[in-house]
C-alpha cells in the first residue's frame, strides 16, 4: 500500500492551470461554473497541488491545452512546454495582419539580444 508521500506533486501543474486560466481572463468563479467545481476546490488545485479526479484532470488540461508531459516526464526534453503550446494556440487565433505584428516584435527582440542593447 502506498502512503501519501508517494503521491505525485501536483503543485507545478496546478500553477500551469492557474496561468492558463488567467491568460484566458477567467475568474476562478467563472471557471468553477464552467467546469462544475467550487472556486475553493479550484484554488486548492492551483495553489496547494490538490489532486483532482481523473475526469476533472482531463477536463482541466484539455480545456487549456496543457501538455502534461513536461510535468510527468521532465527529463524527456522533446515535448513543447505548456507556455509554448499556449503561444501556439494564441497564434492560431490571429489573422495575417496580427501575425505580421507578432513577427516584427519577435524580430526586434531577437535583434536587440544580438546587438546587446
Amino acid at each position: 500500500m502506498r502512503n501519501k508521500s508517494d503521491l505525485y506533486d501536483f503543485s507545478k501543474l496546478g500553477q500551469a492551470i492557474k496561468r492558463a486560466r488567467k491568460n484566458k481572463r477567467l475568474t476562478r468563479e467563472k471557471f468553477a461554473e464552467i467546469i462544475d467545481l467550487s472556486p475553493r476546490y479550484i484554488m486548492s488545485i492551483e495553489n496547494k497541488g490538490q489532486h483532482p479526479s481523473l475526469q476533472k484532470f482531463y477536463e482541466l488540461v484539455t480545456m487549456f491545452n496543457i501538455s502534461v508531459d513536461e510535468y510527468f516526464f521532465p527529463d524527456a526534453g522533446e515535448n513543447k512546454p505548456t507556455y509554448r503550446r499556449e503561444l501556439d494556440a494564441i497564434l492560431n487565433s490571429l489573422d495575417e495582419r496580427d501575425i505580421k505584428i507578432v513577427m516584427a516584435t519577435a524580430r526586434a527582440i531577437q535583434e536587440n539580444k544580438e546587438t546587446g542593447e
